[in-house]
């Protein structure tokens, strides 16, 4: 007689629910959950975003509904994205963005986080994340950053608790991080978009933030996102945004690049 002997059943672990939750190595949260809140200046009532059912781009009053009713559902980390009534490509006035992180903290103080994300994108007549030369036919990495810093530091004093730059600049972190300490807002994280790729995935926030790039020679965001064919400049990317300063490193879009986040 044939006898098979298994001195031990995984299986056993894999049997009902309860098994297969106590033995998870992987485990989520709502903890560890950020939610995005899109605040619009130029709307009066909330409206939704094309290609994301179920959400919406709020108004300034509107958002602290869409705050209170994620509390109770135990959320509370959010990522803002500020959207200015008016497009500019110089002199850019970020009363609103501030406005909106005070109203949020007055009302609901250190009960919640706020990061709040940094990037000229929705600012912008062109749509791109920065500051384009006279013909509009390249980014101005320098430039940028200067205006990037100092838009962090408005957040800041605002009392964003985690500033997230987005624009993918080369050196805006260790550009923030210093004008962050010098102002004394230490105690300020900053959660880069280390390895944000060029990407089609994009389209609802674009349509949330006004945020579609419409430069006649710059038609895309290829020259400052990441390459998907290019590896190993996400990695360099997030190596760089850690050694600067950065707190969190984001990948973005993440369910495409899971090999990137190993």
């Amino acid at each position: 007689m044939e006898t098979n002997f298994y001195p031990l059943n995984q299986r056993r672990l894999r049997t009902d629910m309860h098994m297969r939750e106590l033995t998870a190595s992987v485990k989520l949260s709502y903890k560890s959950f950020i939610q995005p809140l899109f605040v619009d200046e130029a709307i009066e009532t909330p409206r939704d975003v094309n290609g994301l059912p179920g959400v919406q781009v709020d108004t300034i009053d509107s958002v602290l509904t869409t705050i209170e009713q994620d509390i109770k559902t135990g959320i509370t980390k959010f990522l803002l994205f500020p959207v200015p009534a008016h497009k500019k490509d110089s002199a850019f006035d970020f009363y609103f963005a501030s406005s909106v992180i005070k109203k949020i903290k007055t009302a609901f103080g250190e009960g919640v986080w706020i990061a709040a994300d940094v990037c000229l994108c929705s600012y912008t007549s062109h749509g791109h994340c920065g500051i384009l030369n006279d013909d509009h036919s390249q980014l101005l990495n320098s430039k940028t950053i200067e205006v990037l810093s100092h838009y962090a530091s408005v957040l800041a004093n605002a009392g964003a608790d985690c500033i997230a730059p987005s624009d993918m600049m080369d050196g805006r972190i260790e550009a923030i991080r210093n004008k962050l300490d010098a102002l004394g807002f230490e105690q300020v994280s900053i959660m880069s978009y280390a390895a944000k790729f060029s990407s089609q995935f994009y389209g609802p926030f674009r349509d949330a933030c006004h945020s579609s790039p419409n430069s006649k020679d710059l038609q895309n965001r290829k020259s400052y996102q990441l390459s998907p064919f290019n590896i190993n400049d996400a990695l360099a990317c997030a190596i760089r945004d850690e050694k600067e300063g950065a707190d969190i490193l984001m990948v973005k879009p993440a369910a495409l690049y899971t090999d990137v986040i190993a």
